[in-house]
């Protein structure tokens, strides 16, 4: 069942599902706003600027841009939902980027009802033992794995800690997207439908929280992310590392 017209941020969408999501939630009637890292990325939103949608433009990997970001979006109307997409592979920003820019924009962004996070399957072979990389600086930097590991907890933790806000983790699948490859054998059009349906959708099963969900289904996850010791230890050191609190 498809609920009102909601005003929705899908973070990463210049390419990929980022991009997939915000041309169908545009298509479907809502207020959308696109994300770029940059100014040249950002020039492939073009078409969704015609349709009415918001541009905003910032490196997630560094917290200069994402307090920009987050101030720039408490000064618009209020977002009902955020689609957390945005996500590298490797390198040092895996750990800003896939974590502690979800975590920060959580903490600041006043209004969303609805947050999804960006998962994968990865994230059963994430240690949930050290948080030590967790951090802006990528000095140690994390695995892939870790960094969904903890946002899919980090979803978990924030529908117990906001008993109000529907947030949800979505595994899209190995889809062809620039991360994933050409090869990769997943339905690129199934990756970025849960996310839009849990964004927007009155459904009774979407108005539902601390689920994790690949292709419309919810499964079970590392038994890690249901620990409130692990949600809490990985909360406070996202705290700490950011300077704000949830």
């Amino acid at each position: 069942m498809r609920g009102a017209r909601s005003r929705i941020l899908v973070t990463g969408s210049a390419d990929g599902l980022g991009r997939a999501a915000a041309r169908a939630l545009l298509a479907a009637g809502h207020d959308v706003v696109v994300h770029a890292r940059n100014q040249e990325r950002a020039a492939a939103l073009g078409r969704f600027a015609d349709r009415g949608a918001q541009i905003v433009v910032g490196d997630f990997a560094e917290r200069d841009a994402v307090l920009r970001i987050a101030e720039e979006l408490n000064a618009a109307p209020p977002l009902d939902a955020v689609i957390h997409n945005a996500g590298v592979w490797s390198g040092r920003a895996v750990m800003p980027v896939n974590i502690v820019a979800p975590y920060l924009l959580t903490a600041l962004l006043r209004g969303p009802r609805r947050l999804v996070y960006l998962s994968s399957n990865s994230h059963l072979a994430g240690d949930p033992s050290s948080l030590d990389g967790a951090d802006w600086r990528g000095g140690s930097p994390g695995s892939y794995a870790d960094s969904k590991l903890f946002v899919t907890t980090l979803a978990t933790a924030v529908a117990r800690l906001r008993p109000g806000v529907l947030s949800n983790a979505v595994d899209p699948g190995w889809v062809p997207t620039r991360m994933g490859g050409p090869s990769a054998p997943d339905d690129l059009e199934l990756g970025h439908q849960t996310q839009e349906w849990l964004a927007s959708s009155d459904d009774p099963e979407a108005l539902t929280a601390g689920g994790y969900w690949y292709h419309g289904r919810r499964l079970q996850p590392h038994r890690a992310v249901h620990d409130e010791a692990f949600q809490d230890r990985l909360v406070r050191a996202l705290a700490e590392e950011t300077g704000t609190a949830l």
